[in-house]
């Protein structure tokens, strides 16, 4: 199982662009770490979660 957000998640093989879909994320407000590196979002459709990944997504929020 990846670790998600600090959660165990079974989300092996995964494209993060589809998991972030399917958990109701806009890619366009957040950011996705994989290991410690930064994700570049034209990455997103292209990169697998395995199953010893350690993910973290941030989400932006515009506020005042």
């Amino acid at each position: 199982m990846a670790r998600i957000n600090g959660e165990e998640i079974n989300a092996e093989n995964a494209l993060i662009s589809d998991f972030l879909a399917e958990k109701g994320y806009s890619p366009e407000r957040v950011a996705v770490m994989i290991n410690g590196e930064i994700l570049p979002k034209d990455d997103y459709s292209k990169t697998a979660i395995s199953d010893s990944d350690e993910v973290e997504i941030v989400g932006f929020v515009g506020g005042g």
